[in-house]
């Protein structure tokens, strides 16, 4: 039963009452276990779980009134009984698999409930690419909403994307099953200056019913904060550090708190709650971005809950925030989020709150994972050719076009250079004096190259410029098709014949990750559709991930998940510099900036 059959609670009320009565016989009960009510934050031991069509009957001390011959009993055996985790922001294309790929990875895990934004495959397949992420999120046996993308392109005038999407395309996907909100609202300059295309398609939400999502990436919480958030956007998961925390949550935002692969933003937020004494409820946890390493060996929104218990936040109230706190934000706490009557039978079995082992997953009242092991099939949709050929660079590059020309006559030059903040989505702004030989600007210790090749439009452009805090070593380069949000190929190296090399490798293999040493390629990751995900097992992607990973040890990287890294350096709406195929930006003044500095 996928989420589109699957019946509402009006639907289904009648059997709920003869259920509960004790007049019809449940479907399952689960007996004997902790009820951890994420309502009244209380554990109340010794109760059963009465369940019918997929939703919870009724919760009470004894269910033997709702038992029938035909009745699947489950022993709880004292364990606590807790909601599916809910994970309230995320990117399936992150972990680098399909819908169905990333519920069976996710699904051992405890998520039973995900809030998903596709605009990476909106930026190369534009509308048509949502609606295929959306199709196939809707087949499987966990709940997975879609947000509709807000900003393709993320900055408009930044950067060139292989579609855009438009208000009209906003407001005709609020119609579709399963479209919970828009997608966050990356624009924010836009929002705060009133851009009438952003505000187009808040309304179009708005006007749904609908939840805006946000994504409000400057530091500055003075007027501009202000005017972003009297927008609309309802959240957002960009904040930092305890500060950005309170500012939204005082402004009536929810602040969404992640820990992604390489995003650590929990423990110096959530101190808003455990130190300065905050409302939890306006606080949630997600995971943003999470690539299939961490999820097949870390785990997902149970990782997220265990941190953040781990910083010192009570395990009731990190539950209610990976649960009721998602649920109530998008308006779905009647549906999702809790174990009370009429809720979807969404169910963790786990015998530590602390540790949170997830020993048994129900979803919609079907056991769907026991001790880490998956016991449901996730349908695949059959993907079209057009979303499996989407790397057209237009030429087979050579190391020329990876060449920085020096100004006529120099001996050195002073670069501005993109600098890597490991655990964060932010870069800095940084300067380094760099030598010139044969008329070429070259690399010098901890600075190497980065180029934006183009892959939508076959123009054959290359734009060059230069990134530190990789600390690669060696002749090396890295090629990825996966470059946050315009998705053209982000290409890092020390070496402009490799860097030719690892291009050139994606384009043959019709997108993915390569690295390549000394002119051998050290690893690859297939990731043919759209040049973002593989329809392979998570466990597959995640070995071929962890050789890459390798790979760059190799060379001298030892930046935690510094793939993440590498794959956000074109996000033209996250301070401080980016790399986008129109040029260098510097995103605190949305404005390009030379590569070289000019006396």
């Amino acid at each position: 039963m996928d989420h589109t059959t699957f019946p509402s609670w009006p639907d289904v009320a009648p059997h709920l009452i003869e259920v509960a009565s004790g007049r019809a016989p449940a479907q399952t009960i689960i007996r004997g276990g902790s009820w951890v009510n994420v309502h009244t934050r209380e554990v109340l031991p010794d109760h059963d779980i009465a369940i019918t069509h997929g939703r919870i009957a009724c919760v009470v001390p004894d269910a033997s009134h709702c038992l029938g011959p035909d009745t699947e009993v489950i022993q709880a055996q004292g364990r606590y009984m807790i909601p599916g985790l809910c994970d309230g922001h995320m990117h399936i294309e992150s972990g680098m698999l399909t819908p169905a790929e990333f519920a069976r990875a996710v699904i051992p895990h405890g998520t039973t409930s995900m809030f998903t934004d596709p605009h990476e495959i909106a930026n190369v397949l534009g509308l048509e690419g949502v609606r295929l992420m959306h199709d196939e999120a809707l087949m499987q046996p966990i709940t997975v909403f879609t947000q509709m993308p807000s900003c393709a392109p993320s900055a408009p005038g930044m950067e060139t994307t292989g579609f855009e999407i438009s208000a009209q395309d906003v407001a005709d996907a609020m119609k579709w099953p399963g479209i919970v909100g828009l997608g966050e609202m990356m624009n924010f300059p836009g929002v705060s200056n009133a851009d009438p295309k952003m505000l187009a398609e808040i309304a179009a939400t708005q006007r749904a019913g609908k939840t805006v999502g946000g994504h409000y990436a400057s530091p500055d919480l003075g007027p501009a904060f202000a005017a972003y958030v009297a927008g609309g956007p309802a959240d957002d998961h960009e904040g930092t550090c305890e500060a950005d925390a309170i500012a939204r949550m005082r402004q009536g935002m929810r602040s969404m708190i992640r820990l992604g692969s390489a995003w650590f933003d929990v423990e110096t937020q959530i101190t808003a709650i455990t130190e300065k004494g905050l409302d939890s409820r306006n606080m949630i946890l997600c995971t943003d971005d999470c690539h299939s390493g961490t999820l097949v060996n870390d785990g997902h929104m149970n990782r997220v809950v265990r941190h953040a218990i781990e910083c010192g936040c009570d395990p009731l109230i990190a539950l209610q925030m990976a649960t009721i706190n998602t649920a109530t934000h998008f308006g779905l706490e009647r549906d999702i989020g809790s174990l009370t009557p009429g809720r979807r039978a969404d169910v963790i079995l786990t015998s530590d709150l602390e540790n949170l082992p997830i020993e048994h997953v129900i979803a919609r009242g079907k056991t769907v994972s026991i001790n880490g092991k998956i016991t449901v099939d996730c349908p695949h949709l059959d993907w079209p050719e057009a979303a499996r050929n989407t790397v057209h660079m237009g030429k087979t590059l050579t190391g020329t076009d990876f060449e920085i020309q020096a100004p006529s006559g120099a001996n050195s030059v002073t670069a501005n250079v993109i600098g890597v903040v490991e655990n964060q989505a932010p870069t800095k702004a940084l300067k380094a004096d760099l030598p010139v030989r044969d008329g070429l600007v070259q690399t010098e210790g901890d600075v190497c190259q980065i180029a934006l090749v183009e892959r939508h439009k076959a123009t054959g452009g290359v734009v060059n410029a230069f990134v530190s805090g990789f600390g690669y070593q060696g002749p090396m380069a890295m090629a990825s098709t996966v470059a946050h949000d315009s998705h053209h190929m982000i290409v890092v190296g020390t070496d402009r014949a490799n860097m030719a090399l690892a291009a050139n490798r994606l384009a043959h293999v019709g997108g993915g990750i390569t690295l390549y040493k000394d002119g051998v390629e050290q690893a690859l990751v297939e990731l043919p559709i759209a040049g973002l995900m593989s329809d392979q097992p998570a466990t597959e992607v995640a070995a071929k991930a962890d050789k890459l990973i390798a790979a760059m040890v190799d060379c001298g990287c030892t930046l935690n998940n510094a793939y993440m890294q590498h794959s956000l350096l074109a996000l033209v709406v996250i301070p401080e510099l980016r790399i986008s195929d129109l040029g260098l930006v510097d995103v605190r003044t949305f404005e390009f900036i030379p590569v070289l500095e000019t006396e």
